[in-house]
């Protein structure tokens, strides 16, 4: 997990990372397995690429994109839609005393990428690296 800053302005701690890392493989693994009683969540691959924690662990806000990058607003449509349930099963799948919030938002980080990499490429960018 990317150790970004917390909302005020805090690197993460180490519990906020574990705690995140836990939750985030242990969501992949329910979204692979497709254990969610949704057949159109179940019909789409959906990668989990980081979970940010609140201090207090009360929200997980889990960063997620759909296999290719397409239907980004129906993968997030339908991971809300049934919060409740996916809850339900990253509690039951780790080995948590309670159960957090779930937030979902799509994870910019490729599209971050790929516009780095087209800076990078632009003629006056690669002329001022090269020297």
């Amino acid at each position: 997990m990317a150790k970004s800053m917390n909302r005020d302005g805090k690197a993460p701690t180490q519990r906020m990372l574990r705690v995140g890392e836990m939750i985030r493989r242990t969501l992949s693994e329910v979204l692979q397995r497709g254990d969610v009683h949704d057949d159109d969540l179940a019909r789409m691959s959906i990668t989990v690429g980081e979970v940010r924690m609140t201090p207090d662990l009360g929200i997980a806000t889990a960063f997620v994109l759909p296999l290719g990058g397409q239907h980004k607003e129906e993968a997030l449509d339908l991971l809300r839609r049934n919060t409740r349930e996916i809850r339900h099963l990253v509690v039951k799948g780790g080995s948590m005393k309670f159960a957090p919030e779930l937030r979902f938002e799509i994870d910019g980080t490729f599209d971050q990428m790929d516009a780095t990499r087209a800076l990078l490429d632009e003629d006056h960018v690669r002329q001022d690296l090269d020297d």
